[in-house]
């Protein structure tokens, strides 16, 4: 409008130099088919004027776009919910946010005309850096908004997980998600599920291709005969399974005593329990070493219980493995008291 408004005037002005003869419209009329659409117009003016104008900025979601700042919708939650985080709707924002003295960077910042070069670029560098940290702010919420971080923070999450049902998880799988966890703030949720579940999938096809390489080297090259092979070695893992529980039976109707001849003959067997003979004998310590052990840690946990700190040194012999053993037992055995081990 305001373009079409000055090419009347311009017209009028015209018409004006020219004379009464010529209307405003006739000169308008004239110049567009002489001059635009004539031959010095097709000589001077190209067909399609080309966009001489770059686009600077970055695009929607990336590292410098401005949209990292544009708050998000407010979150659906109830107004007592809102009071427990701080939460204002309206603003998207909390009580207490992301670096929360980052606005007495510029709250005392003041433009005089006075000022000179250092000055200004103090100032804008103030600035910047107030523009950075309302924008890590900014991002922080839409990693919480993209992972329903606020959700699971409310314990509504588990509703939501109830109703759509998943495979289940093994305890290796969450242990392996809480160490990924850092990846959280450079992927979406969407991908990190899908990375995730590509690791889950490689996993089974790892496991896939160990079982056809062991078929190949069983001499397998069906799918056909590896059924019938695994069917064989079932029977043939359950005869064993059956041999050793029926050898462990025949050991039991011996006796006992095969199981400790390493050390019965040693000094101080008599002096031991049933239990404490299966000890000596599972850690292949002598009865007169293991009572040595048992005495000085029974005496340290007596002293300490009376507040008096103990200055027996252990045996050489006795290294970090054997202690552990000997004080898990003393401890389950009622000789010391737990807090001890």
């Amino acid at each position: 409008g305001a373009e079409l408004g000055e090419e009347l005037c311009v017209s009028e002005d015209m018409a004006a130099h020219v004379g009464a003869s010529r209307t405003p419209q006739e000169v308008m009329e004239h110049y567009v088919s002489m001059y635009i659409h004539g031959n010095l117009g097709k000589a001077c003016i190209p067909d399609t004027i080309p966009n001489r104008v770059t686009d600077h900025t970055c695009p929607s979601g990336g590292p410098l776009s401005p949209s990292l700042t544009t708050p998000l919708p407010p979150l659906d939650i109830s107004v007592a919910e809102q009071q427990q985080l701080g939460y204002m709707p309206l603003r998207d924002d909390y009580e207490i946010e992301y670096d929360q003295d980052a606005e007495t960077l510029i709250s005392g910042l003041s433009v005089n005309y006075d000022d000179d070069d250092v000055e200004i670029e103090l100032k804008r560098a103030h600035v910047d850096m107030y523009v950075r940290k309302l924008k890590e702010r900014q991002r922080r919420k839409n990693i919480a908004r993209d992972y329903n971080l606020v959700p699971a923070f409310l314990g509504k999450d588990k509703k939501d997980k109830e109703k759509a049902p998943k495979r289940k998880i093994t305890k290796e799988e969450k242990e392996l998600r809480l160490k990924l966890r850092p990846l959280y703030q450079f992927m979406s949720c969407k991908e990190f599920e899908d990375f995730f579940e590509n690791m889950h999938k490689e996993r089974i096809l790892r496991a896939k291709i160990r079982e056809l390489q062991r078929y190949r080297r069983n001499g397998i090259t069906k799918m056909e005969e590896s059924a019938e092979y695994e069917a064989a070695r079932h029977k043939r893992e359950k005869r064993k399974e059956n041999k050793n529980i029926a050898s462990s039976k025949r050991g039991k109707e011996e006796g006992k005593e095969g199981e400790f001849a390493a050390i019965e003959n040693l000094p101080g067997f008599e002096l031991l329990s049933d239990r404490e003979k299966v000890l000596c004998s599972s850690l292949n310590l002598s009865p007169a070493r293991y009572v040595t052990v048992k005495t000085i840690i029974i005496k340290d946990h007596l002293q300490k219980r009376q507040g008096i700190p103990s200055k027996s040194r252990l045996p050489s012999y006795l290294d970090k493995v054997l202690k552990k053993r000997i004080l898990n037992f003393l401890t389950e055995s009622g000789w010391i008291s737990r807090d001890a081990s």
